[in-house]
């Protein structure tokens, strides 16, 4: 019974923003946006997988251990390079998607 009601709020509310997305999208189905979102979490789960890989990948290239760096000896220095390495992958990743 609970997910009957569950099942019924969830359509309610894909109905209710079938309306807008289908007069935005000039002649767009609900079917169409449920597709969109789908992509749209594969591709996430795809971008953050790439980006776990690239950071192992890292920290194996270098010579010490990146965490004890930063956690214990305070490299600060380390840490806004870590960052800014990070920045940039997710840059790639999300340009890819795009296309």
């Amino acid at each position: 019974m609970p997910t009957d009601l569950l099942w019924s709020g969830v359509t309610g509310v894909l109905a209710w923003v079938e309306g807008p997305v289908t007069t935005a999208t000039a002649g767009g189905t609900l079917d169409s946006l449920v597709a969109h979102l789908v992509a749209a979490v594969v591709f996430s789960l795809v971008g953050i997988a790439v980006l776990f890989g690239a950071f192992m990948v890292l920290g194996r290239l270098v010579p010490f251990s990146i965490r004890n760096e930063i956690e214990h000896d305070q490299n600060v220095a380390l840490a806004i390079i870590m960052a800014s390495i990070i920045l940039g992958i997710s840059l790639i990743i999300a340009a890819a998607i795009l296309g």
